[in-house]
């Protein structure tokens, strides 16, 4: 058995609902469906009553659903009595952080935040967008910093997470230019001629933000998928060589462009770029477990609500 069934099961309880709570639990609902049928398994019973709607629990179900809460509360609070022991580790701030993020925006957001906030020792868990999601739903870490955009937000409820915008990013096509500087895929290409893609993964969440940029387009794009990863990092690496085009946040360009080494793979006049928002999330401070002292100074500077001296 796994503690995030018990976690599933509690969300479905309060919820009522497997649609929410797969929205909630970042999986999808066959996937959320399963953990339940797992758990129901692992108890030897029914514990969801699946005749009626809203979800409704079956006895076993409410027998459970108590001891859950029970047995979920008595972790966390162990937890929070081995992290006390680790005294040494109370001035280090763990950050989950897309792997992409990780690359561009995290090195110099931290000297920036060195010389406006001070010193800081930091952890950096470098992970896919769903799983540093989960990371900070899980307990796994101080702070969760990501892209949001408003077409993909992440399900996160609003009474137990908080979050601050740090900056903005804007994600546009580059491709590698030709002898005489020019780039040499130049958007939109023609419907006989498809210019060379080099996309994002099935579920990446540049990949979505690309999706919606190619759909909202004016104008007809001809491109032929020659190439997929769900790492920015990669797709660049690939356009660098020449093997064709990639929608990339701007920060994780800058050096190729000042180098020349790869160009603005369509005009400003044809929209094909979009701005995102770079926003850290947090939960909120509940009961007895107080976050780091470190890690609260830090959210207070980033909220504005407290300067730090």
């Amino acid at each position: 058995m796994e503690t995030k069934w018990l976690e599933d099961f509690v969300s479905l309880a309060e919820t009522r609902s497997f649609s929410r709570s797969a929205q909630l639990r970042h999986v999808t609902q066959p996937a959320f469906s399963r953990r339940i049928q797992a758990l129901e398994a692992w108890a030897g019973t029914d514990l969801v009553d699946r005749s009626s709607y809203p979800t409704r629990l079956t006895p076993a179900g409410q027998t459970l659903y108590a001891q859950s809460l029970e047995m979920l509360q008595a972790l966390q609070s162990t937890r929070a009595m081995l992290r006390g022991h680790s005294a040494a580790g109370q001035d280090v701030i763990e950050f989950a952080v897309p792997h992409t993020l990780a690359f561009t925006f995290f090195p110099a957001w931290v000297s920036s935040l060195r010389e406006k906030f001070g010193p800081i020792k930091s952890r950096l868990i470098a992970l896919n967008v769903h799983d540093a999601v989960m990371r900070l739903v899980e307990g796994g870490c101080d702070l969760l910093i990501a892209y949001h955009h408003a077409s993909q937000p992440f399900q996160l409820d609003a009474d137990r997470y908080e979050m601050v915008d740090l900056g903005e990013e804007m994600l546009a096509p580059y491709c590698k230019p030709d002898a005489r500087g020019e780039p040499l895929f130049r958007l939109p290409g023609r419907p006989g001629q498809p210019l060379p893609y080099l996309g994002y993964a099935p579920g990446a969440y540049l990949g979505r933000v690309t999706e919606l940029i190619l759909k909202q387009s004016g104008t007809a794009i001809h491109l032929d998928r020659v190439y997929e990863t769900d790492m920015a990092e990669g797709l660049k690496v690939m356009a660098v060589e020449g093997h064709g085009l990639a929608f990339l946040p701007h920060s994780a360009v800058k050096k190729e462009l000042r180098a020349r080494r790869l160009v603005a793979a369509a005009p400003a006049d044809l929209g094909l770029e979009m701005p995102m928002d770079v926003r850290a999330y947090r939960e909120k401070p509940q009961g007895r477990e107080a976050p780091k002292g470190t890690a609260q100074a830090l959210w207070a500077f980033l909220a504005g609500q407290v300067p730090h001296k």
